[in-house]
């Protein structure tokens, strides 16, 4: 039987995140202002997301793994600070880029801000297998799915609005179109009206035609949304 993943569903919006902002820094023009601001705040909000998506796993995932073996739970906080200290790196060459005058030194920057963000894209992505990995196995062993839905809930209960909105918008982006129609299934039958009708518009909103289309046929079975 497949057990829940708590990490599934943000880890692939994290993911889509990474590998979106990866591909623009691969095409951006450091020395035209318009596109290296786009790569600026792009980077800054890769950064802010996954120090908060840290934050939230320290206070209510490593918790629970520590009162089951300390161990494992201090090895995942470890790789938090190293999480963070990535982001603080290029959070320093974002402030370098901003300070920049020269289009010599912006192209320079620019290049080191590229293979400072590659660590920090290949870091994130081995912890967060690692995570799905050795973090489930003592979650699975220890809760059931009822339990583990539970903290998932918890955990959205505590980000702010704002922020969901933001996860949520990369997770709409990352996650199949199946998985996009079981999301929006489970909240049509289990949240209010308007929290249904928030995410039918944020699937309208992030998702490409096709697959909006796709995803509007199967929840409302062939009925049009207005």
């Amino acid at each position: 039987m497949q057990r829940y993943n708590v990490f599934y569903q943000v880890h692939k919006g994290l993911r889509e995140l990474l590998y979106t902002t990866g591909s623009l820094l691969q095409q951006t023009d450091f020395d035209n202002a318009e596109e290296r601001e786009s790569a600026l705040q792009q980077v800054r909000l890769t950064a802010d997301l996954f120090d908060k998506h840290a934050h939230t796993e320290d206070n209510f995932v490593l918790p629970d793994i520590a009162s089951h073996d300390a161990s494992v739970s201090d090895l995942f906080a470890a790789e938090h600070v190293q999480d963070h200290a990535l982001g603080e790196r290029l959070r320093a060459l974002l402030a370098k880029l901003e300070l920049s005058a020269l289009d010599t030194d912006s192209l320079q920057t620019g290049c080191e801000l590229r293979i400072a963000f590659t660590d920090f894209l290949v870091f994130n992505l081995n912890h967060m297998a690692k995570e799905e990995v050795e973090l489930n196995r003592l979650l699975w062993q220890h809760y059931t799915d009822a339990q583990l839905h539970g903290l998932t809930q918890k955990i959205l209960a505590h980000i702010a609005p704002a922020d969901l909105q933001i996860f949520s918008s990369w997770m709409m982006r990352g996650l199949s179109n199946n998985e996009v129609i079981g999301w929006l299934k489970e909240i049509k039958n289990n949240a209010p009206e308007v929290a249904f009708t928030a995410m039918l518009n944020l699937a309208e909103k992030e998702l490409p035609a096709t697959r909006w289309h796709l995803v509007q046929d199967c929840i409302t079975e062939g009925a049009m949304i207005a």
